[in-house]
């Protein structure tokens, strides 16, 4: 079972593969193989580490309502494979939202920026770091998905 997860995930999620270093590997809730899953927006996975399951990643979902800044912490939910998680939309449906995703793992840190849209996470838009990323960085991401729906 974890090799069919391993080349879902391969297969079917984006990633920024930091010259063999440790970076964090998003996908479709499918991609995690556990039919209870299937109703979250995306599944994570520390990828460049030596043991995964003791790599942590921490979230917030964060978003412009209304003109008003918004952070909300967001849980992760633990698939059967040892550091697979699953997200669920923990945010209004109101706004735009990115979930901003930070994976440490012995003193290496790594993080990505997911828009989500209308039908889920957006994929081409996400955005991946060999750091953690920058309050710039997630505003910067917010201005241009709520620029990129106003225009649709």
């Amino acid at each position: 079972m974890p090799r069919v997860l391993a080349t879902c995930l391969a297969l079917s999620c984006a990633n920024v593969a930091l010259a063999g270093g440790f970076f964090l590997t998003i996908g479709n809730p499918v991609a995690g193989n556990a039919p209870q899953f299937k109703s979250a927006v995306l599944v994570v996975r520390p990828d460049g580490c030596g043991e995964p399951a003791k790599a942590q990643i921490t979230g917030t979902a964060e978003g412009i309502v209304a003109g008003a800044r918004r952070s909300i912490p967001i849980k992760l939910m633990a698939l059967p494979t040892p550091g697979v998680y699953a997200v669920y939309r923990e945010w209004p449906a109101e706004g735009v939202w990115v979930v901003s995703l930070t994976g440490k793992y012995h003193d290496a840190t790594t993080s990505a920026i997911v828009p989500i849209g209308a039908k889920g996470f957006l994929r081409e838009s996400s955005k991946f770091f060999p750091r953690a990323a920058t309050e710039a960085e997630i505003e910067g991401t917010l201005k241009a998905l709520a620029a990129s729906q106003a225009r649709q």
